[in-house]
């Protein structure tokens, strides 16, 4: 099943998924109002007790992981229905970000205390990037 992976398309997909989330989580869009969701203050500097790179790098790593396994997904979609599209690997993306993604998370979020807001925007991105990367793996297959 590797050998046959489309590794452009999963590189390709990984980097769009960060761009989204660096998008997604900047300054000028919903960064600050997760921030404010998460308890922090605005004095509170952002990742000043971590190591930034080691914290991209792992973001990196695990959207990747994400795309390696939406592409698995996708492949066993095809071989089943005998094509992939773009818009199928887009609707199989958005299933598996809802169903899988989003859903899981949430009962964390609340019992943590953190709340639906945080919720919300950490999965939609999350839904997001899955829809992404399914559009990606989808139109190169």
């Amino acid at each position: 099943m590797l050998a046959n992976m489309n590794w452009i398309a999963v590189l390709l997909a990984t980097l769009v998924s960060f761009i989204s989330g660096f998008i997604w989580f900047g300054p000028k869009t919903f960064y600050p109002v997760w921030w404010k969701a998460m308890g922090k203050s605005d004095k509170e500097e952002p990742g000043s007790h971590q190591n930034m790179a080691v914290v991209f790098g792992t973001i990196v790593v695990a959207l990747f992981v994400q795309a390696l396994f939406l592409s698995i997904v996708l492949s066993w979609f095809a071989a089943s229905n005998g094509s992939l599209t773009a818009t199928s690997g887009a609707l199989a993306g958005l299933i598996v970000g809802v169903g899988i993604v989003a859903a899981t998370p949430l009962s964390h979020r609340l019992m943590g205390g953190h709340g639906f807001k945080v919720w919300a925007l950490e999965v939609g991105n999350d839904v997001l990037n899955f829809v992404l990367m399914g559009l990606v793996i989808g139109a190169l297959s």
